[in-house]
This record gives structure tokens, C-alpha cells and sequence, in this order.
């Protein structure tokens, strides 16, 4: 069953689609996107130890309080981006850096579930003869969001994972690391919209589109 889309994959607001609905399901999937993420974070981080009573950032799935302001902004410049960081406590793992980096992984795999999840609604409602396209932004803004992981600066879960890499004694090099990432991605994000998206699409978009039309049936 092919779906078909009325809207680009992966979606970038921009004057040639910015009709009111389009911007309305991008920034519902990308709050959705954003709270899978975090909250998959937490969910794994807790069974592998690092438990927290009466945490005020977990378990809440409030959306609005895992928005990060650079991550925001990184969505609407570039079509992707990432949620508030998730604060975990490596201390409380068996294993300390490599559980870290798993629980970092779960976010953009919460989002391949996600997809997943949109995908079969989609699929659902085409078959009822309903307009699908809600839920293929939900598809397109997660996937998106787990590919675009790949990119190799925390907060996004390959740099996440980069950073622990790190020998102990580069713990300077670390911090700095976790630091200027954001900023880093969101510039990035900027000079690739800036270039009419030569530096990251030709790599990242044909795999979403791949995946895409493996989800829905295209």
C-alpha cells in the first residue's frame, strides 16, 4: 500500500511549505518525537540501575519540560533535533560507560518505534479511506530525529557515544565536548540550510526516505 505523503520527507519549514497544517503536525511530531526520546532514555537508564525516587524529569511524558531551546531550534532550522539531556548517573551502572552509552542509544531507537508505531496507524487509516498525513509527519519528524543521531556531537546519541570513548584522562577534552555540541550541531544545522542542505541531506535523506517507504509501504 503505497501512502504517499503531502509533505517533503524530511519536512524543513520553509515559504514553500508552510501551509498551517503542515507547521501544526511538525511541531505535534516533533514534541512527541522529543518525549520518546528522553523518556526511553530514562526508562533504560532505570533498569540498568540508575533509579531515582520521585525524579521530577522522568516519567512525566510533559513534553513541553523535555523541550531544549537549541534542540527547538535546530528543529525548525534543519528538521531535526534532540530533548533537554537526560541526566543519568553512570556511578549507578554495572557498567559504567558502556550502560551509558545504551541508554543514550534508546532515545533514537524510541523514535525508530515510534515511526514504527505511526507507520501502521497511517496504514490504518488510509485503509478507512482517512487522511493519513498527520501521522506520516509523526513518521517522517522521528525518523529524522534517530537518523540524524548519527551525526557524531552530543547531545545526539553518536556523540554521546564518541564521548565515552574518551580515555578517562581526556575528562577535560570530555567536558568541552559535552559542551560546545549543541551549539555545534545547531550552526551546522544553520550552514547546511545556508547551502541548500549539501553538507548532511545527501548522506541522512536517502536512508530516511529508505526507511520511510519500508514503514508505510511505499
Amino acid at each position: 500500500m503505497n501512502l504517499g505523503t503531502a509533505w517533503p520527507v524530511p519536512y524543513i519549514i520553509s515559504p514553500e511549505n508552510l501551509a498551517v497544517d503542515a507547521v501544526v503536525s511538525f511541531c505535534v511530531s516533533v514534541l512527541l518525537a522529543v518525549t520518546f526520546n528522553a523518556e526511553a532514555q530514562a526508562f533504560v537508564a532505570t533498569f540498568l540501575g540508575d533509579t531515582r525516587t520521585g525524579a521530577k524529569d522522568r516519567f512525566h511524558f510533559n513534553a513541553f519540560l523535555h523541550l531544549d531551546l537549541l534542540g527547538a531550534l535546530c528543529y525548525v532550522v534543519g528538521g531535526f533535533g534532540w530533548p533537554r539531556t537526560m541526566s543519568l548517573d553512570a556511578t549507578r551502572f554495572k557498567r559504567p560507560r558502556f550502560d551509558l552509552v545504551l541508554a543514550r542509544l534508546a532515545g533514537p531507537a524510541a523514535n525508530l518505534l515510534m515511526a514504527s508505531i505511526g507507520g501502521s496507524l497511517a496504514m490504518m487509516m488510509k485503509a478507512f479511506s482517512w487522511d493519513p498525513r498527520v501521522f506520516l509527519m509523526v513518521v517522517g519528524v522521528n525518523l529524522t530525529t534517530a537518523v540524524y543521531n548519527l551525526i557524531p556531537l552530543p547531545p545526539l546519541a553518536a556523540g554521546w557515544a564518541l564521548a565515552e570513548l574518551l580515555p578517562p584522562a581526556q575528562a577535560g577534552v570530555r567536558s568541552m565536548f559535552l559542551k560546545v555540541g549543541p551549539y555545534a550541531i545547531l550552526a551546522l544545522a544553520l550552514l547546511d540550510r545556508l547551502r541548500g542542505g549539501t553538507m548532511f541531506a545527501p548522506y541522512f535523506d536517502p536512508l530516511i526516505r529508505r526507511i520511510f517507504a519500508f514503514i508505510c509501504g511505499g
